[in-house]
Formats: structure tokens, C-alpha cells, sequence
């Protein structure tokens, strides 16, 4: 039997090398494997939305994803005559106000490149066969494609392993939801045609819906609704002369697609998970949750399940936090998980409806609702995901005293510099106040940057992933206090 390791990582997509990366960074030891031979060389998830960058400039390695990537500045949806609505991403509440169009085969390159120099390699080619919670530990099984097995046991086991999670099934967890009864075509290929590189381009056809996605300059995806399936089984990928023809019908003659690197067709599964761990294991992205591609928000939200758990989990096994500290995890992504379904599905819906009365309805609607400014950028903030937020968590306290700042819960606004590797809540506030609480909890708490300055007024407390765990007035310095104490493992 392999000696010990603290935490087990199944699958070395986007979310578990963000997971990896992480801990790591953190200092806690991992072991990464997957099934796979090799990363994926397709375009697949392919943005990179402003929380998640915000996250990763945090992290302290955001300008390697930035390098790769290409800004997008906004959306354009239209019916091939007219244009319904623009969405601008350029006034989003970030610094980072447009999305990265990155393709997974670049994002999944940087976070192994990245974990790699921290001294951890993902081990390919191996796969999780099974494992037993014992209560202090974990024994898993791994097997190689070669036929050779090995146990070994872990502190932790998390499944990033995606939607057909071998922790997942481990677990005896139901994957609840449905399959779409629709089919839909996929191609990333070069596309002459479209005017303007740096935005999405959506046709709103009265056959279905055609949308286009910038991947790098002149290089696109394409996808295309179908219509409601006419057999059980999978649909035959497409041939590029059927993409042309799509463009062609949907778009303008003016759409060529040319040197397709992917042709692929697919349906759409909505399906989550009722919690996303039991015991010392937990689920992580594709694993836990699955959804409609619109909006572009599965890979994210899975990077992000990775953030959150991270920390939770760096803190509760180097000792300074309790283990009933994991418990949230499940609760505060389980509920943006939800959201995100709910999100994704609706936008679908409104795409691929048929009746010509109801697309009218549609069109007028959104064109309407589209000229007010504010909700244009009430849109583009919940596209880049910066509406996401933690407020019925039990990490979520208010003081007695509420400010008129920031709410607990919600997003802290303001840039926080990248840590220096241990997972920390920021405490914002009056300086001889930080100080105070960063020396009577010096392994949970670190005063903020001469940079950041808070309402004299206000005390803050912000979790290591950005968000605000409690908030008060100075006044209720002991509430602040008895929020610390309540994590701290005695």
C-alpha cells in the first residue's frame, strides 16, 4: 500500500488542476490522475468570465491565462435583419471588464505548466477504480491502463472526474435532471463574414438559433440548434458543407466556414447532484453539476467550486480551522449551482423557441428591455458571473450594528493583493482594530494594504476566495471576534 497523501484529486480537467493548483499553492500535498492519455486538444469550454479571472489574480497567476487568451468586449443578438440587443461588457463591476476567450486546450495547458513548476505531475493514463471512507481516511484504488493497481489512502478524496464521476457513482449520489430531446450541431473552424472579432455574435433565426463565439482572431465556434431529435440515439456529427449551409440560411451568404478543426454534434443535460460531498469526499464541477452550454458558465462555476473548497480545505488540515468548516462548501455552491441551471436553461429556452408569435413576443421583449442601460449592465454582471454571492451561508454573519457597505455575503469589490500562499481572511477596518484581531488570530487573519481603505466606521472580515464572511460596525469588534472563534479549531 502507497503511503498517505492529504488530498486524492480524481481528474485533471480545468476544475481539478485548479483544485490542484491551489492546494498546492497552499502547501498541501496532492496526488492528480486521470484516465486520459493526454490533455484535450479541443477548443470545448472556452471562456474565461471576469470572477474567475479575479480569482486567479489572487491566486498570482492570471497574467498566464491572459497571455493565451483574446478579450471579448461584448455580446450581439439579432434576427439576421435587425439587432435586438448589444450587451457591453466593458462597465462590468471588475477590473478585468470583458471576457477571456481562451480554448480549454489552452486553459487546461497553463494549469498543468503551473502545477507542474510547483512540483506536482498528473498522472495519465491512471484511473480512481474505487474507494472506502473509513472515517479517518480514505482508501482508494487506482488502476493504470496497463493493468497494474494501486491502493493507497488519502485525507481527502475529491471527484473533478465530470459528469460520468466514478466518485460521483462511488458516493451512491442520483443525477438528477434530464436530457434535452433536442439535437445540436458544434464546429470551430476560421469564419470569414462576421463583423466584429472581439464579441459574440447570436442569430436569433426563426429555424432556431445560430451563435458564433470568438476563439482567436478569425477562428470561431459555431453552434446550431436542430430542432427537436428525430431518433433516440446520438445524431451523426456534422459535415462542413452542413455547417455552411446552417450559416448560410441563418446568417448571410457572406458566413464561410473554412478549415474546421472540430465538427461534433451533442444534446444538452441538466442534471445536479442534491449535495456535493459526504464524509472526506466531494465533488467538483462536471461531477456535481451539468447544464445548458448558453452562457458559458460550466467551467467556471467549476473553477470556482475549486476556490471555494480550496481554502476550506488548507485550513481545516493545517489545524487552524475546524472540519465543520467544510461543511459550507456544499451549501454555498450547491445554491449557485442551482442558479446557474436555472440561468442556463432559460436562456436556452428563449433561443430555441419555434412559434413565430412567441419570437416575436421574444424579440420585442428583450429590444425593449435592452434599451435601459441598467439592465443591459445587470446582465453582463451576471454573465461574469460578479452577481454571485454566499448570503444564506453559515459562514455568513452580520454584525450587530449593519454598515452601508458591503453586505455579508456578497463579493468584497475592491482588488485584494495576491496572498502569499496561506489562506487568510483579510480584516478591514480601523488599522489599530486589524491589528488587534490579526495578533490574537495571526493563522486566520492578515490586516489588508495601506492601499485598501475602509469606512472608519465599518469592520469587515474577508474570506480568502474574496468574499465577506462578516461585517459590522467597529463598535461590534466582539461579534467580529466571536465569528474567528467560531472557525478556530481548538
Amino acid at each position: 500500500m502507497a503511503g498517505n497523501v492529504n488530498v486524492l484529486i480524481a481528474g485533471a480537467g480545468p476544475v481539478g488542476l485548479t483544485l490542484a493548483n491551489e492546494l498546492t499553492r497552499y502547501g498541501v500535498p496532492v496526488r492528480i490522475v486521470d484516465k486520459a492519455a493526454e490533455r484535450t486538444d479541443k477548443s470545448k469550454a472556452l471562456v474565461l468570465w471576469s470572477r474567475s479571472l479575479e480569482l486567479f489574480d489572487h491566486a498570482g497567476y492570471v497574467d498566464e491565462f491572459l497571455a493565451a487568451g483574446m478579450p471579448a468586449h461584448g455580446a450581439q443578438i439579432s434576427n439576421g435583419k435587425e439587432v435586438i440587443a448589444r450587451i457591453s461588457l466593458d462597465d462590468v463591476d471588475s477590473i478585468y471588464p470583458y471576457a477571456l476567450m481562451i480554448p480549454q486546450s489552452e486553459t487546461e495547458r497553463v494549469l498543468e505548466e503551473r502545477l507542474e513548476k510547483q512540483g506536482v505531475k498528473v498522472e495519465r493514463n491512471v484511473a480512481l477504480e474505487s474507494f472506502v471512507d473509513q472515517g479517518e481516511k480514505v482508501q482508494a484504488v487506482l488502476r493504470k491502463t496497463s493493468g497494474e493497481s494501486e491502493t493507497l489512502m488519502a485525507d481527502w478524496l475529491v471527484g473533478c472526474d465530470g459528469a460520468h464521476s466514478s466518485v460521483r457513482h462511488g458516493l451512491g449520489f442520483t443525477f438528477d435532471g434530464t436530457t434535452q430531446p433536442s439535437d445540436w450541431y458544434l464546429a470551430d473552424g476560421h469564419i470569414s463574414g462576421l463583423d466584429g472579432q472581439d464579441r459574440l455574435h447570436i442569430y436569433w433565426h426563426k429555424d432556431g438559433i445560430l451563435a458564433f463565439f470568438p476563439i482567436t482572431q478569425g477562428r470561431w465556434r459555431v453552434v446550431a440548434d436542430l430542432g427537436p431529435a428525430q431518433t433516440e440515439g446520438h445524431h451523426a456529427d456534422p459535415t462542413l458543407e452542413e455547417i455552411q449551409s446552417l450559416l448560410t440560411l441563418r446568417g448571410s451568404d457572406a458566413l464561410v466556414i473554412k478549415d474546421a478543426y472540430w465538427l461534433a454534434s451533442f444534446r444538452i443535460n441538466e442534471r445536479k447532484v442534491s449535495k456535493y460531498g459526504r464524509g472526506r469526499a466531494f465533488l467538483a464541477g462536471d461531477a456535481a453539476h451539468i447544464h445548458s452550454p448558453a452562457g458559458g458558465q460550466g467551467m467556471n462555476t467549476g473553477m470556482q467550486d475549486a476556490f471555494n473548497l480550496a481554502w476550506k480545505l488548507s485550513l481545516v488540515i493545517g489545524g487552524v480551522c475546524k472540519p465543520s468548516l467544510l461543511d459550507s462548501y456544499s451549501v454555498e455552491r450547491g445554491a449557485v449551482g442551482d442558479m446557474v441551471l436555472r440561468n442556463a436553461g432559460r436562456m436556452t429556452d428563449a433561443a430555441v423557441m419555434r412559434n413565430p408569435i412567441a419570437q416575436g413576443l421574444r424579440n420585442a421583449v428583450v429590444k425593449f428591455a435592452f434599451g435601459f442601460p441598467q439592465l443591459g449592465h445587470r446582465a453582463a454582471n451576471t454573465l461574469a458571473e460578479l452577481d454571485i454571492g454566499y448570503p444564506e451561508s453559515p459562514l455568513t454573519v452580520n454584525g450587530a450594528h449593519r454598515p452601508n457597505g458591503t453586505k455579508a455575503g456578497a463579493r468584497w469589490r475592491d482588488r485584494l493583493p495576491a496572498d502569499a500562499g496561506k489562506a487568510r481572511f483579510t480584516a478591514i477596518g480601523p488599522a489599530d482594530v486589524v491589528a488587534e484581531l490579526a495578533a490574537k488570530f495571526p493563522r486566520l487573519v492578515q490586516a489588508p494594504p495601506a492601499a485598501i481603505r475602509a469606512d472608519a466606521k465599518d469592520l469587515s472580515l474577508v474570506r480568502p476566495d474574496g468574499y465577506v464572511g462578516f461585517t459590522g460596525a467597529v463598535s461590534d469588534w466582539a461579534g467580529a471576534e466571536a465569528y474567528l472563534l467560531g472557525l478556530t479549531a481548538r
